[in-house]
């Protein structure tokens, strides 16, 4: 890879061979973090049968971990700004392994509120983790090609997201029979999800993070900076900022409920048993792969903010196709949801970062507690799929038209 181009050169590079061993790290977070959390939709359904819980109350799950992000996302921005981008990375690793350790007494005490502390616990990990490694991953390079290392290194969270379904199915709801209240599975699993992140963290203490050139400072060419192109302006007198918040807010509110039913829509609408249909959310979370991938290809030739406005339409039609209960073509368009919504996260996070300055760091902590809508929404469409499941994606259709808003007109810095 070469070095970062000097002003007037019209080629950015993805990054500098003196920051390839902290990408590679630092990527690797992504995906763990989304074996976490889409492990957590596996716990969602498990617990429905060894706890006997409804939708709405497993619902519980998601709200830990996606609420963990609304009551960490500052205390983590502050910790970051204080003691740098590395030690907040040790710190999410810590309190990651830390929640996963905690699934051993909430297991032997067969209770979900200890499991929902447990959660919680390691929800603020994730939470620590994602505030530092979007703007870590952004600094490891020239600002103009920040959208494709975030999108690269978001690819990898997608193949956690795969890895989870795949682990969670084979493990918890292979075996699930009616009536078993057995949670041996869970404490074992999360023993070794425990132990591995215990392993990275050691690991990561070891690793000598080159000196970042500052993002913030002026340089001969600003476009390949975050230079703040209106210093005057607080945080939140940046109006695309603010937009940022917001479309994460319902960008993850519409994944949280989409992930956390996914399995009951198998099993209730096309007659899967569980282990099926969790097999089938490895498919689905395999599409969100490829669409990052295809994502950051397309970013080449697209704009970023275009191609975040197209796949948000796009969404809203297969939300319609869903809802209508048509079989198999609803199936594919509860699938091809997964593809679309790829590239949204990472792109509403980079585009909301764009030329703030000084303000980058404090800005990831706000972006980061949007995600608070995950833990709202799953609730609602609980509620909703208590009587028909398909009737519950009529309620992203509402997300999805605030992420179109902010991809076709109000990502623009001014």
């Amino acid at each position: 890879m070469q070095a970062t181009p000097i002003a007037g050169q019209s080629k950015a590079a993805f990054t500098e061979n003196k920051y390839l061993i902290t990408l590679v790290f630092v990527t690797s977070l992504f995906m763990f973090w989304g074996v976490a959390i889409t492990m957590g939709d596996v716990l969602n359904k498990h617990f429905q049968h060894v706890l006997s819980l409804t939708k709405t109350q497993s619902a519980f799950v998601q709200f830990a971990i996606f609420g963990a992000y609304f009551v960490m996302g500052i205390p983590a921005g502050l910790f970051m700004k204080r003691f740098g981008y590395k030690n907040g990375v040790l710190l999410g690793l810590g309190l990651f392994a830390t929640g996963s350790f905690l699934f051993v007494p909430a297991a032997a005490a067969a209770s979900f509120t200890y499991f929902g502390i447990a959660l919680f616990i390691l929800g603020c990990g994730i939470s620590t983790l994602e505030t530092v490694a979007h703007p870590f991953v952004a600094s490891l390079g020239d600002q103009r090609t920040s959208d494709q290392r975030i999108n690269f290194a978001q690819a990898f969270n997608a193949l956690g997201a795969i890895i989870g379904p795949a682990i969670g199915s084979y493990f918890l709801l292979r075996n699930n029979t009616p009536g078993s209240t057995d949670l041996t599975s869970v404490k074992t699993l999360y023993i070794v999800i425990g132990s591995v992140i215990t392993t990275i963290a050691i690991l990561f203490s070891f690793v000598k993070v080159p000196a970042l050139t500052d993002p913030h400072a002026s340089v001969a060419d600003p476009d390949a900076a975050n230079v703040d192109v209106a210093p005057g302006k607080s945080l939140f007198d940046h109006k695309h900022f603010r937009w940022a918040v917001a479309a994460q807010f319902f960008n993850v509110a519409a994944q949280g409920g989409t992930w956390a039913f996914f399995i009951n829509y198998g099993h209730e609408k096309m007659g899967f048993t569980d282990a099926v249909a969790g097999n089938y959310m490895v498919l689905f979370m395999g599409l969100m792969l490829a669409g990052r991938f295809v994502g950051t290809f397309l970013m080449r030739v697209i704009a970023p903010h275009t191609l975040l406005a197209i796949f948000a339409g796009c969404n809203i039609l297969m939300c319609l196709i869903i809802t209508q209960s048509f079989g198999w073509p609803s199936f594919i368009a509860l699938m091809m949801l997964n593809f679309f919504f790829s590239i949204m996260f990472p792109t509403i996070f980079s585009l909301g970062l764009k030329n703030l300055g000084s303000h980058t760091q404090q800005a990831s902590s706000f972006i980061s507690m949007g995600v608070v809508g995950g833990a709202i929404f799953p609730f609602l469409m609980g509620m909703a799929a208590e009587k028909d499941v398909a009737n519950a994606y009529y309620l992203p259709i509402i997300c999805y038209a605030v992420i179109l808003l902010f991809g076709a007109k109000f990502y623009k810095v001014r």
